[in-house]
């Protein structure tokens, strides 16, 4: 097993807005899978002990709906480890799309949202860290279309997860009360246009599980398209 391996997939020719990352930082990422792999579990591991005191808060049946960040960057770990193993497994991919691209920019969306009281309840080096560390977690899953081609039943499974992941986040709690990320101020709290702060976060959640859907379907079709397969 080698940290470093020249064979990499072909890149497809898909417009920018599907594949913005360079292809030389592609092919390096891919070439340096094994570290990226390391490097995603080292923040599953820091993301499941952020998150102890809300598994602590939580029912035990919920706590799968509980670490977002953590479970997506285990799940693109296990995508990027199992394409260099040699197995292709389109759903898991897909997952691990869905997971990065909409915690990816949940996260730094929601430090935004409430700047000033994360800024005057974390520590400047923690805020940036949860900022850039999360954009990353969208660079790396804008990488997955060189492993993966999105088959819509892939899409469905991940679309699938994400929406009931979304639902008892911010909509029908079902066991408990809702279990997003704790947000730092009271839901109900007013955020202008007669949004509340629950609404707010809830309004990013959806808006980027609908981006991801996109992405995925797009990239789909655009590969069909260059490969000259109709969609």
């Amino acid at each position: 097993m080698q940290v470093l391996d020249g064979r990499v997939p072909d890149r497809d020719p898909l417009p920018r807005y599907l594949a913005p990352v360079p292809k030389r930082i592609e092919d390096l990422g891919l070439r340096l899978v094994w570290l990226v792999v390391a490097i995603n579990l080292a923040g599953t591991a820091f993301g499941f002990w952020y998150y102890r005191a809300q598994f602590a808060a939580e029912p035990a049946v919920m706590w799968p709906f509980v670490p977002d960040s953590p479970l997506a960057t285990l799940l693109i770990a296990c995508a990027f480890a199992a394409w260099r193993l040699g197995y292709d497994l389109p759903w898991l991919a897909a997952l691990a799309f869905f997971g990065n691209v909409i915690l990816g920019l949940w996260t730094p969306y929601t430090l935004l949202v409430f700047y000033e009281t994360y800024t005057a309840q974390t520590h400047p080096l923690m805020f940036l860290f949860l900022f850039c560390s999360h954009l990353a977690m969208v660079v790396q899953a804008l990488v997955l279309h060189r492993i993966t081609d999105f088959p819509v039943w892939a899409a469905a499974v991940a679309l699938a997860w994400y929406a009931i992941d979304l639902v008892v986040d911010f909509f029908v709690p079902v066991v408990g009360t809702y279990h997003h990320t704790a947000i730092p101020v009271a839901r109900e709290t007013e955020m202008g246009f007669g949004a509340t702060a629950l609404g707010a976060v809830a309004a990013g959640a959806t808006l980027f599980t609908l981006l991801a859907l996109f992405l995925a379907l797009a990239t789909r079709v655009k590969k069909l398209e260059a490969r000259g397969t109709k969609p």
